[in-house]
């Protein structure tokens, strides 16, 4: 499915919207940050040069084909990323999401609202039964903004990432359709 077209209103000057080419310098500024890289898949390198974020823009790193991944711009600018993977076959009722803020933009629950926003939308769209998302040990307020949007943890897995030269369990937790449902 083609998501170049969709725009995710949030409120107040945020909004979800595809990535494009002009978004480069300000995705490089945003990602080229420890702190965003350390709580994120090895797929978003540090340092993040500029040519990594040509390669993003370009699709060498996710296939946007597979399911949005989405820019997530506020006041004009994008500064983070928001998207979801569906799964296939027996999982294709599932999708895995993830997503990553840029550091000026944290404690200020833009995230809660943008996840918020993302993940109802995510399950309709994509006739999804089950939304689930992986959170590193350390990463607490990752776990707060899914816990304030009606997910629940299952459980960890641990020793299950290796990053940084230093094992960690990761924490699965999921949002599922009769929650929706209910409005959860």
């Amino acid at each position: 499915m083609d998501w170049r077209g969709t725009e995710i209103e949030v409120g107040d000057g945020i909004r979800l919207r595809a990535w494009r080419a002009d978004d480069l310098d300000a995705l490089v500024r945003h990602a080229d940050d420890e702190q965003v890289s350390r709580g994120v898949s090895d797929r978003f390198p540090w340092p993040y040069a500029r040519a990594d974020g040509e390669a993003f823009l370009a699709g060498k790193v996710i296939d946007f084909d597979l399911g949005p991944a989405f820019a997530i711009e506020l006041g004009g600018e994008a500064c983070g990323s928001i998207g979801a993977r569906p799964g296939r076959g027996e999982r294709r009722h599932s999708a895995e999401f993830g997503y990553w803020l840029g550091r000026e933009h944290w404690g200020r629950g833009l995230m809660t609202r943008i996840v918020a926003a993302f993940a109802p939308w995510a399950m309709r769209e994509l006739r999804l039964y089950r939304l689930q998302a992986g959170v590193l040990d350390f990463n607490i307020g990752s776990a707060r903004v899914l816990q304030k949007n009606g997910f629940v943890e299952e459980g960890a897995q641990r020793n299950a990432v290796f990053k940084r030269e230093r094992l960690h369990d990761l924490r699965v937790f999921a949002k599922t359709r009769d929650a929706l449902d209910d409005g959860a």
